[in-house]
């Protein structure tokens, strides 16, 4: 139960630099890659919540809580769930193809904005280096 709620906070706090960064991003070059981050509309059912910001913070942060866990469960099946790699692997490039999905909005970011799809790229391969970083600091060392 310890580490499942250590997965939760670095879901959180992984969730809440990935954001952090975004906004950095669009407030120093007005690029709108982090309006992707909360859009929900390309989602069935919960697209009636698209004009809730609340809601998009919401789902952000359940998807990053829920992504951690997952994938810390995953590779536990494997040994690896203290190697750097399957993180930076899976939410680098699972974002960078994730980014297409702005295809099903008619909001911003656009899909050929190649300099959205860097920030956005980017900003989920520090979220992944945070997730890594914090699972090995305050997960691993506490169970050895």
């Amino acid at each position: 139960m310890k580490t499942f709620l250590q997965l939760i906070w670095i879901g959180i706090v992984s969730g809440a630099v990935l954001a952090m960064i975004m906004q950095l991003i669009y407030s120093l070059t007005g690029n709108e890659a982090y309006i992707l981050l909360y859009n929900v509309e390309y989602f069935p059912i919960i697209h009636v919540f698209k004009d809730s910001y609340l809601f998009g913070i919401a789902f952000h942060f359940v998807f990053c809580i829920a992504s951690v866990v997952g994938l810390y469960s995953i590779l536990s099946f494997w040994g690896k769930q203290y190697s750097s790699w399957p993180y930076v692997t899976v939410y680098t490039a699972g974002s960078g193809i994730l980014y297409f999905l702005t295809l099903f909005t008619d909001r911003p970011p656009a899909a050929n904005d190649g300099m959205a799809w860097f920030y956005w790229t980017a900003s989920h391969l520090v979220f992944s280096l945070t997730v890594a970083w914090m699972i090995r600091r305050f997960i691993k060392l506490n169970s050895v």
